[in-house]
């Protein structure tokens, strides 16, 4: 037998059984025995399988799914005794899209073919092509929160929207027919649809809003964001079924290159998530802003039921824009400019009287008036005017600082509330300015220092009118009449909260003297307004993860935010402490004991485990904001996929 091996040129290899279930003969039918040899490719099982099944259709989208590994094996040029197959292997094939119900924020559900065999990434990215929404690097597929269930609503079933004809586009940027990417203009149905998803969709009744979950506390907010599928595994992997639902969400609050001629859908869904964050409470906001939101919501319900209106670019873009830069990381400072450097030398300041209360020091009772500098990205104070030559009592450096506003527009309270990082956690301190004016342009510089920028940066200005502009929004005129009073539907327009605390007639002049201040918006505006708005809310933009820090017995909660990682006591809600991403020297997840370990700047090192959400969660939250921050306007149109992995992949990287 061994001479016949040697003659032949060829070992013979035992031949064997393999059987594979077809998925597309049905549940009953019996698995399809074919024989194999271990240095057969997958390429060719495929095709003993199709020849041996006798169906005549287009298989190209199938492939084999092995069953005990829960792992694909799309690699149809590896040996089965490569990939490590023998005959015991319970392998399935079917096809690679499937059908999925897919929640998006304005609460329609959706059924579209979505990717179910590549990582979730690249199911995100068809699904957004065929949706239209740019920049879907920002969003992501997370499992959904079960509603309140009730007796009476046993009947009740979701409206579904059948996009599973649309064909998933590869074009980047879809060919426009009447507006709409030319795949929605098929039929009548798939136009109403894209209308649905690009058009805000009208206040839902109180009672629906009562009716869906709402986070009680920052735990309750953590286990949503535990909900986040995998970026680097397929669906498939993490146990999602055909049919399934899932919700697509923004889930990076970094929005890149915002242009309303071309993101109709995806402005009008980043409105629908923030204005759902504001119905449900899952993001703090006071009482004037909760008016303000309800007056804009009006105005563009207002707007979207009137003939429908094309986004166009705007001067509100221009502020936004700006506003955007600023919530983007900076992890690399730009080369500065001999005419920077120029104006750094000679950076202007700011001088006035302010009153200052620092709540954990028992030498100052209540606000107490001082002179103060503020100068580069610090803030210095003095007894006086005349003793600001001298010495100041204390410099404050605000950089790494965080900056909230405390203001009641109607009450004349202008006040700056300081998180100032210290060595032991943060110190807390509240700045009492006298008047809108002096408010905005302390509360610009503030928030321009916390980013190590200077007076002398060109957003300070733009900055102030944005700041005072908002503040205009909440002064009220209240003799202005209107007749909208009886069309509004007042307690669809603020959360549950408020609904309780004020009864229609006294909640619905107040948000129409507010609506006075929105109502010559244009609808892009209006959204460009509210998001810029609910951006600029102390909370903005902050995932919560319940973890144990080393080293501590209690369980803490870790913010994530786009620029920042923040330590917050579950027990009273303070912020502990912050770190900024930039930093950051490098991360480390140990995925054995679970644990993440951050080194910063100055050796400041800190490690914690993952009590709500698996450690890859916040590995991927971290590794995409820096990814993120990576991105430029020159390169808008190309998604480096590869980095994304390598920052989110984990021990799994692609």
């Amino acid at each position: 037998v061994g001479l016949g091996k040697v003659r032949s040129g060829r070992v013979s290899m035992a031949v064997w059984d393999l059987s594979v279930t077809v998925e597309d003969l049905g549940a009953d039918a019996p698995p399809i025995t074919v024989s194999v040899t271990s240095d057969l490719h997958i390429g060719g099982v495929i095709l003993k399988l199709v020849e041996k099944s006798q169906v005549k259709r287009d298989w190209s989208d199938h492939a084999l799914w092995w069953e005990q590994k829960q792992q694909w094996l799309l690699r149809t040029a590896w040996t089965l005794e490569k990939c490590g197959i023998q005959a015991d292997a319970v392998l399935i094939f079917m096809a690679q899209h499937k059908s999925l119900r897919l929640g998006l924020p304005n609460g329609l559900t959706l059924r579209l073919r979505a990717c179910f065999s590549g990582p979730v990434f690249r199911t995100v990215l068809g699904i957004c092509k065929m949706l239209n929404i740019r920049r879907p690097e920002e969003l992501s597929l997370l499992r959904p929160v079960e509603e309140k269930k009730r007796k009476k609503d046993k009947d009740l079933s979701e409206e579904l929207h059948d996009l599973t004809e649309v064909p998933l586009t590869s074009v980047s940027r879809p060919c426009l027919y009447n507006g709409m990417p030319a795949h929605f203009a098929d039929s009548l149905q798939t136009e109403k649809v894209y209308k649905m998803l690009s058009v805000s969709q009208p206040a839902p009744a109180p009672e629906a809003i009562a009716k869906l979950y709402r986070p009680a506390s920052v735990v309750d907010k953590a286990h949503i964001h535990s909900r986040w599928l995998d970026s680097s595994r397929s669906l498939m992997q993490q146990g999602v079924q055909e049919n399934d639902r899932l919700w697509l969400r923004f889930k990076y609050y970094c929005f890149h290159d915002l242009e309303p001629k071309y993101d109709v859908v995806r402005l009008t869904q980043m409105y629908e998530q923030a204005r759902w964050a504001i119905l449900l409470e899952d993001i703090d906001c006071t009482e004037e802003e909760m008016l303000l939101f309800g007056a804009i919501q009006y105005h563009i319900n207002k707007l979207s039921l009137s003939e429908p209106q094309t986004m166009t670019s705007s001067p509100a873009m221009d502020d936004l824009d700006s506003a955007l830069q600023g919530l983007e990381v900076k992890l690399d400072g730009a080369e500065s400019s001999p005419q920077d450097m120029l104006e750094n030398l000679t950076a202007p300041e700011l001088n006035d009287y302010l009153k200052i209360f620092r709540p954990k020091r028992l030498t100052l009772k209540g606000y107490k008036q001082y002179w103060f500098k503020f100068k580069d990205a610090s803030i210095s104070y003095y007894k006086s005017k005349e003793e600001s030559l001298g010495e100041p009592i204390q410099q404050i450096n605000l950089k790494g600082c965080e900056a909230a506003p405390d203001v009641n527009v109607a009450g004349q309270k202008f006040c700056i509330k300081l998180l100032i990082p210290a060595p032991e956690g943060m110190n807390e301190v509240y700045l009492r300015c006298e008047n809108e004016e002096q408010y905005s342009r302390w509360m610009a510089a503030c928030r321009l220092a916390s980013k190590g920028k200077s007076l002398a940066d060109r957003l300070f200005q733009s900055e102030v009118q944005s700041i005072l502009s908002f503040l205009a929004m909440q002064q009220t005129n209240p003799n202005t009449h209107t007749d909208d009073s009886m069309s509004i539907n007042t307690h669809s327009l603020v959360s549950p909260r408020y609904s309780k605390k004020y009864k229609v007639k006294q909640l619905t002049p107040r948000i129409l003297e507010a609506y006075q201040n929105v109502a010559q918006l244009s609808l892009t505006d209006a959204l460009l307004r509210f998001l810029q708005i609910w951006q600029a809310l102390p909370d903005f933009g902050i995932s919560f993860v319940v973890v144990r820090f080393k080293g501590s017995r209690k369980d803490e909660v870790l913010g994530i935010a786009p620029n920042r990682l923040i330590r917050i006591d579950l027990g009273v809600g303070d912020v502990v402490k912050t770190w900024r991403y930039n930093n950051m020297r490098q991360w480390n997840v140990n995925w054995d004991i679970r644990q993440v370990a951050i080194e910063f700047d100055g050796n400041v090192n800190m490690a914690f485990s993952c009590v709500t959400a698996d450690c890859k969660i916040v590995h991927e939250f971290i590794g995409g904001y820096i990814f993120m921050s990576t991105r430029s306007r020159e390169q808008s149109d190309t998604l480096n996929e590869e980095l994304f992995h390598k920052l989110t992949g984990g021990h799994e990287a692609l």
